[in-house]
């Protein structure tokens, strides 16, 4: 990494462009030069990196010239119209949205779990969803323990960052107004309240009663852990929290597991960490408070499974979706490169 490189960042005005802008000055990555891009109307804006101010400029198909590594995080569609850009003009692209994921050329990587992956790269490399990251920094290291997972059922409960800034300031406005007694305003992003309540949808619903969100743990998965055999049912949940997402997940392995060697597992594995003492007073575990503006995920209430009695266990795990769900993952494969 002595190399300086030319960054990219395209939707660097976005909270998760933001993270991303954060983690590479955090990290000491060797930005020789950095260029921020975003739509029309934030361009002329500036940010700063390192102490000095730099200017947004508008996101076009030249945009990429010279350019090392492109972070992108600007929605799908953009993805799809620039990305193929950026390659052309041989940036290798770090792509945040949808878009590429399950293409089969491309790579889904969560550095601690198959950062291999990223050798076989074309030009573009996709971050998982942010729920699927999470949920694999605490499965991936029972996944190596107990001779492979073969099933999942897990429940998320997302907060309302993850659906970007207006989902936080539909939370805030809700809860003002539940405050003050005033009617409640016009609903733009969630289909019921979300304060004072959870809403079991996040996505759209597909033909088989799952979200795209909750089938992306599926897919992603078994892709990310080389295991065509992972079968997920998942449930994904919007609560009225701000920041950093939490999923409760059992899990089923061909060996036997113990709850001993769980703990020693997730404990040697790097970017996740064990809380879980229920007999402390109060008792420890990990919630989306202790994981905020955090790099490492946590892992808590890891117990024998009841119904999967014999292979299964049963556990809870909480990251921030913004930084190691988004940004810090996307910055972690460009230290790969």
């Amino acid at each position: 990494m002595s190399e300086l490189k030319h960054v990219a960042i395209a939707g660097a005005t976005g909270a998760v462009g933001v993270e991303m802008l954060k983690c590479l000055e955090q990290r000491d990555f060797p930005v020789g030069q950095l260029t921020l891009l975003a739509s029309a109307r934030s361009a002329g804006k500036t940010m700063t990196f390192r102490g000095e101010e730099i200017p947004v400029q508008e996101l076009t198909a030249d945009s990429f010239k010279h350019v090392d590594i492109a972070l992108f995080s600007a929605g799908s569609g953009i993805s799809k119209e620039f990305g193929p850009h950026a390659v052309a003009s041989n940036a290798v692209v770090v792509d945040n949205s949808s878009a590429f994921r399950m293409e089969p050329e491309v790579p889904l990587v969560v550095p601690e779990v198959n950062g291999g992956d990223v050798e076989k790269h074309a030009g573009i490399i996709a971050n998982p969803n942010c729920t699927t990251i999470i949920t694999l920094m605490g499965l991936n290291p029972l996944h190596q323990a107990f001779g492979g997972v073969t099933r999942i059922i897990a429940s998320s409960y997302q907060a309302v960052s993850g659906s970007g800034a207006q989902g936080i300031i539909e939370l805030e406005a809700q809860n003002k107004a539940l405050a003050l007694g005033e009617p409640l305003p016009e609903r733009k992003v969630y289909p019921h309240q979300i304060a004072s309540n959870v809403i079991p949808q996040v996505d759209v619903f597909l033909e088989n009663g799952y979200t795209k969100e909750e089938m992306k743990m599926h897919h992603e998965g078994r892709k990310i852990l080389h295991s065509d055999e992972l079968v997920a049912s998942v449930t994904c949940v919007r609560v009225p929290v701000y920041r950093s997402h939490a999923v409760a997940i059992t899990a089923e392995f061909h060996n036997e597991p113990s709850v001993e060697a769980a703990r020693l597992a997730i404990e040697s594995a790097p970017g996740v960490q064990v809380v879980d003492d229920i007999t402390a007073s109060p008792a420890k575990y990990p919630t989306p408070l202790d994981v905020t503006n955090a790099d490492d995920c946590l892992v808590g209430r890891i117990r024998r499974d009841l119904v999967f009695a014999e292979k299964g266990l049963t556990f809870w795990v909480v990251g921030d979706q913004v930084r190691k769900g988004a940004a810090l993952n996307a910055v972690q494969i460009a230290e790969l490169l």
